[in-house]
């Protein structure tokens, strides 16, 4: 006896952070489960090329993507450094308060500035985004990020050390989540 194929469909994916929803190609909704998809926000930003991948999860009959990982692409880097500049970048995790995330700032000085200066700009920065996240959610910290609210208060807080001519988050990832007690 010969099996009936199963047809494949398209099913609506709601993204919540930037209030779109998409269709995703499958044979059902559970084959869609925690499926990860790149979103390209760079027309949402206005020419900042930036990435957004999204993990599917199911909720009752709906498809909903919550967002994992946001990476400011190298093309964008690339077309704002100037010569006579410096950069400064940094990696490091830190906690929030549902999850472990791993953030990469990225700064742009105006002029050539020394190695004291470039140590303490990132000192400073760890130092300040590790204390606003700590009491905010994975949901505010990606919208934040998005609106580039963290960047303008981290871009003022820098400031005081040295005038940058671009302060980003260059990738901002949810290594782990904490199940809440």
């Amino acid at each position: 006896m010969a099996q009936a194929k199963k047809r494949q469909r398209f099913f609506e994916v709601d993204m919540p952070i930037i209030n779109k929803d998409t269709q995703l190609y499958g044979f059902d909704l559970e084959s869609l489960k925690n499926k990860i998809i790149s979103y390209d926000l760079t027309r949402l930003l206005r020419g900042k090329g930036a990435l957004l991948k999204l993990k599917i999860k199911i909720e009752g009959n709906n498809a909903i993507a919550e967002p994992v990982e946001l990476l400011v692409l190298p093309y964008f880097i690339r077309r704002m450094m100037r010569k006579g500049t410096n950069y400064v970048e940094d990696s490091f995790s830190a906690e929030c308060k549902n999850a472990q995330v791993k953030i990469k700032p990225f700064f742009i000085t105006r002029k050539k500035v020394s190695r004291a200066v470039r140590k303490a700009l990132r000192e400073k920065a760890r130092a300040e985004l590790t204390s606003y996240i700590k009491n905010k959610d994975t949901e505010t910290l990606f919208d934040e990020i998005i609106k580039s609210k963290i960047q303008k208060i981290l871009s003022l807080q820098l400031k005081k050390i040295y005038p940058l001519s671009l302060c980003e988050i260059r990738i901002f990832k949810v290594e782990k989540a904490i199940e809440a007690k």
